[in-house]
């Protein structure tokens, strides 16, 4: 991903080179390390055997401390006798460090002669750990597979107590490599990176077919034309009545629920077409077609069409599409349909690819019978079947609110009690949202990509939002980011962002693509990034313990979720690059009865990958603890002003690469 992030003034947190049995990846800092704990055993040995006398202890304590201090500017000296002699790259970054390194040491014996406590680090996780999701996982039945005929169905159960019941950092596999950037990354990615099976190799579907060679999956352009990508979102297009999936846009479509995804090709190839195609499936043991579409660099999280809502408002998504996906929808009285509905805009798609959608199937009488209910529904919702061809399927949702008055039969229609915005993982309602909603407007009538993600005045005087505060946050943001760019490069954001050893990579040159804005207020994160012109996606996620915007943010055309942080985060491990939160430690520290902080950074260190970096942005004695908290998980940090603000401080992290003793 990039050069790990040498401490500056924060000091950082220790990292050994062998820790319980492991070794860290990068030798690099090995040196660092040497000297910024350097001070650990002699400082404590001189005093050995003098307990009785005072006086005397506190001399050899002092004596102590000053051979620290040499010690210290001694090793400092010799680190930059050392990158003398290296490479003129190594001499500008060495310098720098050099400077920072000894700000570190000095820090640290300040820290020593105020007798002030390092925390203690965290131990590593079992192995069985590798591919943890809490909320989902249970640790016995992921040692014996076993072989079975049919998929277990795992559905999330969070309990607040149980939410993190383990104190350990989780490690990559051991033959774990660093994913290819964007774009390359999105057609080939490390085989050792996800937890696969044969079986998966060998899948025929639609959306599942890959290339396995040696080391590397392989999701290349050219076998998305074999697999019929290309040609089915084409046949996807015409059957709305579009020429093209490039029209899709000027038809309204902007976001897209996939449903089932297989390994996210349909959505890597809409995403060339202006769509940003989100994937949910069901957590899997292995093969997980979530771990492997967010390996690809593609929007993913584990959500399940089962017994409670998904974690979007209501008018959420363009389009639904669900290829082969496995779920019954004539099931339950319609009810997934119904949840289909919900998150359905006025206007908006739902597509469905299905082997009993087909003539031959549908002779069979149980098919027959099941494709009859769901018809039937489908017109009780107010949807119109707008085209049939071979397994697919296309509805639109009605955009004339009169239909919902005159149907005859079919679901009743919500009761204004009923909360539609907030349904964080509510029971499936039998009921249908309706139109009161202000944000009922068909997606024909709405202002097309990428104008939409900046709205009007009307638009956010639904959401309570005054202009004049949203153009502020949007250019406080955009001034954010370019400081990201100028404070960070080249570490992060680079323009050059070749590693040692790496060819020189092909446009766009981005070291990020995968983004997780924790605290993500109207996405004007999100929107700065775009606006820079950076290939990344964003997951935009809406704390529970602050103020609900996720439906503006759906109404920008980015997509979100909303998430409590004392809860684990429906993904797996190692599946972000950057980890950002802005006030996030402020909004939680207003909260009575909830988590630790240690509980949240644990969260993030499990979702994030290695090498992978965190950015905080808070008030400065909530900068400082974290900071102090963060020692425990190994992360290398850095502290820094914010334009000035003693209020306020910027803390910048990265996760080091951990691996296996081989």
């Amino acid at each position: 991903m990039s050069r790990p992030l040498y401490r500056g003034l924060s000091g950082g947190g220790r990292v050994s080179d062998d820790i319980g049995g492991y070794k860290m990846f990068d030798q690099k800092y090995q040196v660092k390390d040497s000297l910024e704990n350097g001070f650990g055993h002699e400082a404590t040995s001189p005093g050995r055997g003098a307990r009785s006398r005072p006086s005397l202890t506190l001399l050899l304590l002092k004596l102590g401390l000053v051979l620290v201090t040499i010690l210290a500017l001694l090793g400092s000296l010799y680190w930059a006798v050392s990158i003398s002699n290296s490479s003129r790259h190594n001499i500008s970054h060495g310098y720098r460090r050099l400077q920072e390194q000894l700000v570190a040491d000095l820090s640290d014996i300040g820290e020593l002669s105020l007798g002030k406590a390092r925390l203690k680090e965290l131990e590593f996780c079992p192995p069985e750990y590798e591919n943890y999701v809490p909320c989902y996982y249970n640790i016995s039945e992921s040692l014996d597979l076993g072989d079975h005929e049919a998929p277990i169905e795992y559905e999330r159960q969070c309990v607040r107590e149980s939410a993190i019941d383990r104190d350990c950092l989780i490690l990559p596999p051991r033959n774990y490599r660093i994913p290819l950037r964007w774009p390359s990354g999105r057609d080939i990615i490390w085989k050792e990176n996800v937890k696969i099976t044969g079986q998966e190799f060998s899948s025929g579907s639609l959306t599942k077919r890959m290339m396995v060679e040696e080391e590397q999956i392989s999701f290349h352009s050219d076998s998305l034309m074999v697999d019929g990508v290309e040609d089915y979102s084409h046949q996807i297009a015409e059957m709305i009545g579009l020429r093209n999936e490039s029209n899709f846009n000027e038809a309204g479509v902007r976001t897209v629920l996939d449903i089932g995804c297989g390994f996210g090709s349909f959505g890597a190839h809409l995403f060339s077409k202006q769509l940003l195609t989100l994937c949910i499936a069901n957590y899997e043991v292995a093969g997980s077609q979530v771990q492997l579409t967010l390996e690809r660099g593609i929007p993913a999280m584990i959500g399940s069409f089962a017994s409670k809502q998904l974690p979007y408002p209501y008018l959420s998504f363009d389009m639904l599409h669900c290829a082969r996906c496995g779920i019954e929808w004539e099931k339950n009285d319609g009810i997934f349909l119904v949840e289909v509905d919900r998150l359905l805009r006025p206007g908006g798609y739902f597509v469905w690819t299905s082997l009993m959608n087909t003539h031959r199937s549908l002779r069979d009488k149980e098919n027959q019978r099941k494709w009859t209910s769901i018809r039937d529904f489908t017109e009780n919702l107010c949807w119109d079947m707008l085209s049939q061809q071979d397994e697919t399927i296309v509805w639109k949702k009605t955009s004339k609110k009169k239909c919902y008055s005159s149907r005859k039969s079919g679901p009743a229609v919500c009761g204004r009690s009923h909360d539609i915005e907030s349904p964080y993982y509510q029971p499936l309602n039998p009921c249908i949202a309706g139109t009161r909603s202000q944000r009922w407007v068909p997606i024909e009538y709405r202002t097309p990509w990428p104008t939409q993600a900046k709205l009007n005045s009307t638009e956010l005087d639904i959401h309570g939002v005054h202009l004049e505060y949203f153009a502020e946050d949007a250019a406080n943001w955009n001034s954010v980011v370019r400081n990201y760019w100028s404070l960070l490069s080249p570490l992060i954001f680079s323009d050059h962002p070749k590693r040692p050893g790496d060819e020189d990579p092909a446009p766009p040159f981005n070291m990020l693509r995968n983004v997780l804005d924790m605290n993500a207020r109207f996405g004007g994160f999100n929107a700065a990034l775009l606006d820079a012109g950076k290939s990344a996606w964003v997951m935009n996620v809406v704390p529970r313990s602050g103020p609900n915007y996720l439906p503006l943010i759906f109404d920008r055309g980015f997509i979100g979720v909303q998430h409590d942080w004392c809860e684990a985060f429906p993904t797996y491990p190692r599946t972000y690059d950057m980890m950002h939160a802005d006030g996030l430690l402020s909004l939680e520290k207003h909260q009575k009865h909830r988590c630790s902080m240690l509980d949240i950074f644990l969260e993030i260190d499990r979702i994030l990958r290695p090498e992978g970096w965190v950015i905080l942005h808070d008030s400065a004695p909530l900068i400082q603890e974290a900071r102090s908290v963060i020692t425990q998980l190994k992360w290398d940090t850095r502290m820094m002003e914010v334009n000035g603000n003693n209020d306020e401080k910027l803390l910048v992290c990265q996760k080091p690469f951990f691996m296996k003793q081989q």
